[in-house]
């Protein structure tokens, strides 16, 4: 009861990535195209690996989990991002925004996690192929998935917890296309530093230590590549590599927005846009694109249902 007389506002008005209808419009366009384009791939890559009984490894299984979670991730912004292009009001309401910062943490944090995950797996073909079969069973694999997601749900959990306790009586505007945490905190009537430094603990150390934990493990396994036959060196060179390239452009732009004091900079649109839009639906793109053994099973599939 006590929240519900603090809390004031009811909803929130979005002002949106950019003010101009040019650019607005631009954008559109090239989000619905890149989405068009790009969702149903990822889609298709979840296919491919559910229906080829060839890629049952481990790496093929969390790539279809990426996938599936980069698909779902994208679902939280996009789709209202483009509606509101075509709006003049963007409006959001008080739960709304709450629902979309849950969504926005729970998937973001899970896929973190399952990166982490992944980069455990090439550690342990790579550089303990004997023991792999074992530690790496389907019981295990199993066993890391539901963890990362019990990750990912707690840490959510926790960001939606502190905001719920803010109370929100005057400002209503959020200068994003989305709601997220740094935005909304600074529309709280009350001093947040404490809500802040306990947010950047939560997001910010979480996602750079991880992301230098990635780094060390990787540096770890191409140093152990180099014995490696030149077959070998080669595959396990171009793995490593792509996973390498995903976790720049995860870890890059989170890095960025949730490690800092949440102050407004002039890049933080455009980062956001990247990192909530863009990235999700090309990382397992870029993974497939690399992986020789999921395109071939991915033309056969193709060329079967082109055939029937």
């Amino acid at each position: 009861m006590e929240r519900e007389n603090s809390t004031v506002v009811t909803e929130f008005i979005l002002l949106g990535l950019t003010q101009s209808q040019q650019a607005q419009l631009l954008v559109f366009v090239l989000v619905l195209v890149f989405y068009l384009i790009i969702l149903p791939g990822n889609l298709l890559i979840i296919l491919t690996i559910r229906s080829d009984p060839g890629l049952t490894a481990p790496l093929y299984f969390f790539l279809g989990n990426l996938a599936f979670l980069d698909a779902s991730y994208s679902f939280i912004v996009a789709p209202r991002m483009l509606v509101d292009f075509l709006s003049e009001k963007k409006i959001i309401s008080y739960r709304g925004c709450i629902t979309q910062l849950f969504f926005l943490h729970f998937l973001g944090v899970g896929e973190m996690f399952l990166l982490v995950v992944m980069a455990f797996d090439r550690y342990m073909a790579i550089c303990h192929p004997l023991r792999y079969s074992t530690v790496m069973s389907p019981r295990v694999c199993y066993a890391l998935l539901l963890a990362l997601w019990l990750g990912g749900f707690t840490h959510s959990i926790v960001q939606v917890a502190l905001i719920l306790h803010l109370p929100f009586c005057g400002p209503n505007q959020l200068d994003n296309f989305f709601c997220d945490v740094p935005q909304v905190i600074k529309l709280a009537c009350t001093d947040t530093f404490v809500v802040e430094l306990l947010m950047v603990s939560n997001s910010g150390l979480l996602t750079l230590l991880c992301f230098l934990g990635l780094l060390a493990s990787y540096a770890v396994i191409l140093y152990r590549v180099k014995g490696h036959t030149s077959e070998g060196k080669h595959k396990a060179l171009s793995t490593c590599t792509t996973h390498i390239i995903i976790v720049f452009l995860m870890f890059g732009p989170a890095i960025f927005i949730y490690t800092r004091p949440f102050r407004a900079f002039p890049a933080d649109k455009v980062v956001s846009l990247f990192h909530t839009v863009i990235f999700p639906l090309m990382n397992p793109v870029i993974y497939t694109f690399r992986n020789q053994e999921v395109k071939a099973s991915m033309k056969r599939l193709l060329s079967h249902h082109m055939i029937c």
